[in-house]
């Protein structure tokens, strides 16, 4: 039977709060990364993506991304307008806690991913289409996939794939959405000679630092309760974190001789995504070498694959969220171990077979697959209904003053010819 449990409650009340926390710190992150007279823009498109989720859910969205299964594709309209879920438990997703609470957990991760999206078209997204974006993208990408992962019922879930937390559903999501929106919107447009990014690194870094502290909610609150897994789930997010630092700043030196605080602060964040869908999952030792890996291939993504293929991934969400939920998805299917989650399975390493890894690659397939093209689509619609890109006099100007009529420094000089 369901029983509300008072320290399961404030546990998951607590991991909300931090989660949520998460935007505003990605908001910081990313605009200590972009120019000085695009930062409200940048900063001002994880905001809007709270308000605009946020209703979204409430209407309809989670009612569609964990109602009763539809197909195995979609979930159902019974819980339109909140409609049901009460301070009563559901005991399909969290019998300690009320429904409430975990619909606000749930909208919480459904809020940061579009906001991760809009750092691949920085400085070139025009405000209008990136709230017209935000609204279809969470419409006929996140939830669906949320559904297919989460949901019961949903077919990535009957198959058996392992997400602890988002390796699909928010970080390979909005990774691969991040590279088909930076190829639709094109490059920036470069004006002289003028380093792009970053202008603020202590921003970066303090964001940076939300962004991990925010982490022990986003992998924790997964255990839905203040119980072993969500122990291990603190743990790996922390470890995996130390040791992206670490993977990430060791490749940039042997391929740079320098080390970078902007590299440093990468190699973090790479590794609490792949640490994501696996965090818990697998065990501490598992963690550290999913995490050292993440900050390499990752440093490999941003400083190789980027230039090779050519595309303008301004605040590399592909090369971060997108590799890094890749790895660690797959890597959920090599390390996991059932004896530390009994809702678990044993992975490849510890005598499940490699049928766990074959699944784990086909979600990721189905992932790309599914985001790639529903996101194009979705560009092209918009594209019908407003200008995706800024015009180069705009881009000049900056968006702070094109898109806001406000500037981020007071002192900040731009060109006579300023376009409102």
């Amino acid at each position: 039977m369901s029983a509300l449990n008072p320290g399961d409650i404030s546990f998951v009340v607590i991991c909300t709060l931090i989660v949520f926390l998460m935007t505003p710190g990605l908001a910081l992150f990313y605009g200590g990364m972009v120019r000085k007279r695009n930062v409200l823009s940048i900063m001002m498109q994880s905001f809007v993506a709270i308000a605009v989720v946020t209703v979204i859910w409430v209407l309809f969205g989670y009612s569609l991304a964990f109602g009763p299964d539809h197909g195995h594709l979609i979930g159902g309209f019974d819980w339109l307008g909140l409609k049901g879920v009460s301070l009563s438990p559901n005991p399909d997703y969290a019998p300690t806690i009320p429904h409430l609470l975990f619909f606000m957990f749930q909208l919480m991760f459904a809020i940061i991913t579009p906001a991760v999206i809009s750092g691949a078209t920085a400085e070139r997204l025009r405000f209008k289409a990136f709230v017209l974006f935000v609204i279809f993208w969470s419409v006929f990408v996140y939830i669906p996939l949320a559904h297919w992962v989460w949901g019961v019922g949903g077919w990535m879930r009957n198959l058996g794939v392992l997400d602890f937390a988002g390796g699909t559903v928010v970080e390979v999501a909005s990774g691969v959405s991040g590279l088909v929106a930076a190829y639709v919107v094109g490059k920036r447009l470069q004006v002289g000679y003028e380093w792009n990014i970053p202008h603020h690194m202590p921003n970066v870094l303090f964001g940076g630092g939300l962004l991990w502290f925010g982490w022990f909610g986003f992998n924790s609150g997964g255990a839905m309760g203040a119980n072993t897994v969500a122990v291990l789930a603190l743990t790996t997010t922390q470890i995996a974190g130390a040791t992206g630092m670490i993977g990430w700043a060791l490749l940039e030196w042997f391929h740079r001789r320098q080390i970078t605080v902007f590299g440093a602060v990468s190699g973090i964040i790479s590794a609490l995504v792949a640490i994501t869908p696996a965090a818990g999952y697998v065990s501490t030792i598992s963690a550290l070498l999913i995490g050292f890996v993440a900050g390499g291939v990752c440093y490999l993504a941003v400083s190789v694959l980027k230039a090779k293929l050519g595309y303008d991934d301004a605040l590399d969400v592909f090369g971060i969220h997108g590799i890094g939920g890749t790895w660690g998805t797959i890597a959920t299917g090599i390390f996991a171990d059932l004896s530390l989650n009994p809702q678990g399975k044993n992975g490849w390493i510890n005598g499940g077979g490699f049928e766990p890894v074959l699944i784990q690659l086909l979600a990721v397939a189905a992932t790309y697959l599914f985001v790639g093209i529903m996101t194009f689509l979705i560009l092209k619609v918009i594209e019908q209904i407003t200008p995706l890109r800024a015009s180069d006099e705009e881009q000049v100007n900056g968006l702070d003053l094109t898109q806001h009529r406000e500037k981020a420094y007071p002192d900040f000089e731009l060109s006579e010819n300023v376009y409102i």
